[in-house]
């Protein structure tokens, strides 16, 4: 591993070996063990984007290994407000660093910026483009919560067009022999490669825009939001905002087993109300990025 821009880039024994140690690093990442394998590291956190999740978890990855963290979140005091090129920042960044994690509101960011770095750059989300570290915490997620992370079969519902984190996830989780059921409202379904992609692994399940018609065989239930954010016209995300929700009841018609994941933040396509109930995985979720950022972390820059 030199960057990590896309899920693609892993091999699959590369992703078993992250998952596996972070599985070994839980307790470092809940702060019962102390490691400090990267003492003396930095990690430039930059991110032109808004995030919660995705900064502070490899804040603190980087911090529970003993190294440090520079960077930004938002661009209002940088010098990219001076007209600096994302080139130049990432030229200057990479010489304060060793290693940098970047969030970018342009597909293809993360790509362009390996052109100009010294050091590993990770991709944190490039616009509606991929998202590979969420997807290693999302396997993570799976495989705790399911004792297993192949012969599933695992629904994609909500902004499959623009939702980054689908676009990396489900190629990978193809890899492993689930079988994958996509849901979006119409004019959101996921782009023809990705399709393309699963019906080539013979991976492809039902795709439709009925909700109640695919939980009754879904195992794990990946709830995304509406992008609204990406949309160009105000007026077409109002006509698919809420289309989907995800309430007791819907989670009722599921398997008893079933697991219901979000990449987070939610609006409101799950209902407050399913947080109480034993299927909500989404904020164990959100906690699994600390120990496989801290798996990718070390293994990128820890010299091991």
């Amino acid at each position: 591993m030199r960057h990590v821009i896309s899920a693609h880039d892993l091999s699959t024994d590369q992703i078993i070996e992250i998952l596996d140690r972070a599985e070994s690093l839980l307790p470092v990442a809940k702060g019962e063990a102390v490691e400090d394998s990267l003492r003396g590291k930095v990690l430039a956190s930059i991110f032109f984007e808004p995030s919660t999740r995705t900064r502070l978890s490899f804040e603190t990855a980087m911090n529970r290994l003993g190294g440090g963290v520079i960077g930004f979140s938002g661009t209002e005091a940088t010098s990219v407000v001076k007209g600096e090129t994302l080139a130049d920042t990432i030229r200057m960044v990479s010489g304060y660093a060793d290693a940098v994690v970047l969030r970018h509101p342009q597909e293809g960011a993360a790509k362009f910026a390996t052109e100009f770095s010294d050091v590993p750059i990770l991709n944190a989300g490039d616009g509606a483009g991929q998202h590979p570290t969420q997807t290693l915490l999302d396997l993570f997620t799976i495989r705790r919560e399911m004792g297993k992370l192949e012969g599933l079969n695992i629904s994609l519902i909500g902004d499959l067009r623009f939702g980054r984190t689908t676009h990396s996830l489900a190629p990978a989780l193809a890899r492993f022999g689930n079988t994958i059921n996509l849901v979006s409202p119409k004019g959101l379904e996921m782009p023809g490669e990705v399709v393309e992609y699963l019906e080539k692994a013979g991976m492809l399940g039902t795709a439709c825009h009925s909700l109640e018609e695919i939980v009754p065989k879904t195992d794990v239930l990946y709830v995304t939001r509406i992008q609204k954010e990406r949309f160009p016209d105000p007026v077409e995300y109002e006509k698919v905002a809420g289309v989907y929700r995800v309430d007791p009841a819907l989670v009722a018609l599921g398997p008893e087993k079933m697991i219901i994941m979000h990449p987070l933040p939610r609006v409101n396509e799950i209902a407050p109300e399913v947080d109480a109930l034993p299927q909500a995985k989404y904020f164990t979720q959100a906690f699994n990025g600390v120990p496989v950022r801290m798996a990718l972390l070390s293994m990128l820059i820890g010299g091991s």
